[in-house]
């Protein structure tokens, strides 16, 4: 849990470094693009060759999550922290607003005939009550940038619609099978926008900073194979009511190491609504009970943002 909690909460920190130097879209790309490379190549000497055998629709299915959770749900997160000063949405900011999936999903679910507990809707209702006092002007100026937030908000949304389809469609039966192609898919789709932005023809690597590159390269092994690792190993071996508990430990975590790393501002007003939002995400991830429809997911990226 210490892992999860430590290293899901400060990969938005290590986007911010990284998309310093990097083009945002195409440093993505290569995040997913390399650490698929490495899982493909484990499963390959551990389980033999036909270790990523899958069918058509499995595949079309691994691919389809694969953009909205990567492609949309994290390539918009990381354009939202790649702006200017002033535009660009702070690493800790970045991690509260995308701690609304969990409360996204429960509308999905809702939307399409399900009906979760009273004390779910409540938490949803906190959670958006936490994010309008995020986005709340404050103080003569906006508590944080309004088109940052709301695209960062268009990335949970869409992470939520890729972790609410997959549970409804077929994936790959391996978690970790299903990954390699979610990566896969959402690599070539943020390379494709990257190149469509002009992102390929500006790129420069001497230009790129030492930081920056490290800040990758954290992202590709701690963020993308061992956190997820770890969280793997925590569904089959700890009560979920214990590792649900990253939805709402992960942004604290965001908050803390922007504000002493890279001096984030923390204002009265983003702690009063960060402080609301992990209070909803926590009422809803205590409220719901493992394995109903929609809180779960049977996929590898999938099952590790949309266990709540």
């Amino acid at each position: 849990m210490i892992v999860v909690y430590l290293l899901w909460g400060s990969t938005y920190l290590a986007i911010r470094i990284a998309v310093e130097t990097l083009p945002p879209l195409l440093s993505a790309a290569l995040r997913f693009a390399v650490a698929s490379l490495i899982l493909a190549v484990v499963l390959r000497l551990r389980r033999g060759p036909g270790a990523l055998r899958v069918d058509r629709r499995q595949l079309g299915s691994a691919a389809l999550v694969g953009v909205l959770l990567l492609a949309a749900g994290n390539g918009l997160v990381v354009l939202a922290e790649s702006g200017p000063p002033g535009v660009a949405v702070p690493s800790g900011i970045a991690a509260l607003l995308v701690a609304t999936v969990p409360l996204l999903v429960v509308l999905l679910r809702s939307a399409t005939g399900d009906r979760p507990p009273l004390w779910t809707f409540a938490g949803v209702t906190l959670g958006f009550v936490g994010l309008v006092l995020l986005v709340l002007p404050g103080g003569g100026s906006a508590a944080v940038p309004l088109l940052g937030a709301l695209t960062v908000v268009a990335a949970a949304a869409s992470w939520s619609v890729g972790s609410f389809l997959s549970g409804r469609i077929r994936m790959p039966a391996d978690p970790f099978v299903a990954t390699v192609y979610q990566m896969v898919a959402g690599a070539l789709v943020l390379a494709v926008v990257a190149a469509g932005r002009g992102e390929l023809a500006d790129f420069h690597p001497a230009a790129v900073s030492t930081r920056s590159w490290l800040a990758l390269c954290y992202l590709m092994v701690a963020g993308s194979l061992v956190a997820f690792t770890a969280y793997v190993w925590l569904l089959h071996n700890a009560p979920i009511s214990l590792v649900s508990t990253y939805a709402y430990v992960n942004p604290a975590v965001a908050v803390a190491l922007g504000a002493l790393l890279v001096a984030e501002p923390v204002t009265p007003q983003v702690l009063l609504g960060g402080a609301v939002i992990v209070a909803g995400v926590a009422l809803v991830v205590t409220t719901e009970r493992p394995g109903r429809a929609g809180t779960g997911s049977r996929s590898g990226a999938t099952r590790v943002r949309e266990r709540q």
